[in-house]
């Protein structure tokens, strides 16, 4: 195992400059923190586990946290049972108060819907702006763009800390993705991109890529590297008396066309494996399709299950892939954080930054993005020997110190 050198997971850029920035930062005494973010719990996924640690993380950490956040509908679309007919709902949830504000809910294809679902929650984080008291200091989720545009715009103040956590680096992940086009569109939210990093008093990245793109906009402007690192307690790996042959490989997150299961379905060669899936999302039906008309291939649809369950069900799987349709620039999965905790080897389908922390950390294995002669070879290669549970525990034990939570929280909160 590579030794870790912690100062490479996680830093602090803090460039002097000899001009003013537009908001400059100052420490503030207040302990009062806001995170407007678009997902939150009970939604799940790697953007609503992310901010609710980081929330409860700094509530453990003496400050007093609320989160501004739209009722949840993420990823079906549609509102929560619970949350219907309701314009706000606040609640306390382990002493953070949670204030869910009206959306129009929507996970359609279509452009504009999509923009006017984004467009209805900025509204109403303007309504609220207008009739409560703001604290001092407001972490900003970044995507959505135009989202944290409206925060960015209408809570500038010199007395203000803005931090913009920026999770994906949008336009330029949708260029990748295909969806966008370099139009007047683009060159917009282009625009919109700079002005939030330009008024942001600190910005978290979660991927040196994403760093470096907004230190070449604004080089003195200050960074923080805040990977998505999970905190739960690392379970015991068990040990595996199954016999079968066949390598069991599992996929389980979102189904969404940047992950494009239903593709791997079509282009996996299943002589050493069988294929497990856990989530989903806007390919959720095609994938479904794909394996009732296909009933000879060893795949198996497991459907969307709670985290902590789920946790305890990969832990029967022998390995993970982690697979991105598209090399998206400034993108690291959170997954290979969550997975590397669990001791689940892993095969990185993704190129970028990921292929980095994958080497660097021994967690698997790498396939050339997009090439799936690559990743096929890489899978034909796999036996049980390497898949063993001395591996598992290796990786597990890697992942406990070079991706800790606590650690990474406490340098943070130093400068809050």
């Amino acid at each position: 195992m590579e030794k870790h050198n912690h100062s490479k997971i996680m830093g602090w850029q803090n460039r002097r400059t000899h001009h003013r920035a537009p908001h400059q930062y100052l420490p503030a005494l207040s302990k009062d923190i806001l995170i407007i973010t678009n997902y939150f719990p009970p939604e799940t996924g790697a953007a609503s586990n992310r901010i609710f640690h980081l929330a409860e993380g700094l509530q453990k950490r003496g400050f007093s946290i609320s989160v501004l956040t739209p009722l949840p509908n993420y990823p079906k679309g549609k509102i929560f049972e619970g949350y219907k007919k309701h314009f706000k709902h606040t609640s306390k949830e382990n002493g953070i108060t949670v204030h869910r504000l009206w959306i129009y809910a929507s996970n359609s294809k279509n452009k504009l819907l999509r923009l006017f679902a984004m467009l209805s929650y900025s509204f109403s984080l303007i309504w609220f702006f207008i009739w409560n008291k703001i604290p001092k200091k407001v972490i900003v989720q970044s995507p959505p763009l135009l989202v944290a545009f409206t925060c960015i715009l209408f809570l500038r103040n010199k007395k203000r800390q803005l931090i913009l956590n920026v999770s994906d680096l949008w336009p330029i992940a949708g260029l990748e993705l295909g969806a966008f086009k370099k139009n007047w569109s683009y060159r917009l939210l282009e625009w919109i991109e700079h002005f939030n990093y330009k008024n942001a008093n600190l910005i978290l990245g979660q991927s040196n890529e994403i760093l470096t793109h907004i230190t070449s906009i604004y080089p003195n402007k200050k960074t923080f590297l805040y990977r998505n690192y999970p905190d739960f307690i690392p379970p015991e790996i068990p040990i595996n008396l199954q016999e079968n042959s066949k390598i069991k490989m599992v996929y389980a997150g979102l189904l969404g066309i940047a992950q494009g299961i239903h593709k791997l379905c079509t282009k996996l060669d299943y002589t050493n494996i069988e294929f497990h899936i856990y989530g989903a999302g806007a390919e959720q039906e095609a994938i479904v399709d794909f394996i009732k008309n296909h009933s000879e291939l060893p795949i198996t649809f497991h459907g969307e299950i709670e985290r902590s369950l789920l946790h305890r069900e990969l832990l029967k799987y022998d390995i993970t892939i982690i697979p991105l349709l598209n090399r998206i620039y400034g993108s690291v999965p959170s997954k290979i954080f969550e997975y590397a905790r669990l001791g689940l080897p892993m095969i990185y389908f993704g190129g970028g930054e990921g292929e980095k922390v994958i080497s660097k950390n021994n967690l698997g294995w790498i396939a050339e993005a997009a090439e799936y002669k690559s990743l096929n070879k890489a899978i034909s290669a796999l036996n049980k020997d390497n898949l063993s549970r001395n591996n598992k525990v290796e990786i597990q034990q890697k992942a406990v110190i070079a991706f800790d939570f606590n650690t990474q929280l406490e340098e943070l909160s130093k400068i809050l």
